[in-house]
């Protein structure tokens, strides 16, 4: 289930919702003034959520694989990785969303969107078309209750 979870995070925020964000983030921050530390930090954070999740990936590849891995390193990893997950988001919401969401206009968002290359990438978890892989996951997640 973990796997699943970091597969997920790897295929789709790494790869396409994180460099969305960046993309929008950019762009408010063409516009605005902004402390220095608060105009990276956003980045910043998805390179490093980026880095843990390999390397939780690649953790949970050798316990898949039959690997000796003490139980301690892989809670610690994992504690490690939720509580950056966790507060990442909380600064998203709480911080950088409602600043965008105040600031820009339908031209800035039409204008964003052109820019985007990946246009029609649906989220595989959230997206009007769920993924099968995800559908399953529900599904174990659910029974386990």
């Amino acid at each position: 289930m973990v796997k699943a979870i970091i597969n997920y995070l790897r295929n789709y925020s790494d790869k396409y919702h994180h460099p969305m964000e960046d993309l929008i983030y950019a762009y408010y921050l063409k516009f605005r003034v902004v402390p220095d530390e608060v105009a990276i930090r956003l980045s910043r954070e998805h390179k490093r959520l980026k880095e843990v999740t390999v390397e939780l990936h690649d953790l949970i590849e050798m316990v898949l694989l039959d690997a000796i891995v003490p139980k301690e390193q892989c809670l610690e990893k994992l504690s490690n990785f939720v509580e950056m997950q966790v507060a990442h988001l909380m600064y998203e919401e709480s911080q950088i969303l409602p600043a965008i969401r105040e600031s820009l206009s339908a031209d800035d968002w039409s204008s964003l969107q052109q820019q985007w290359k990946h246009n029609h990438y649906e989220d595989p978890l959230f997206g009007d078309n769920v993924g099968e892989e995800y559908k399953a996951l529900a599904e174990r997640i659910n029974s386990k209750k």
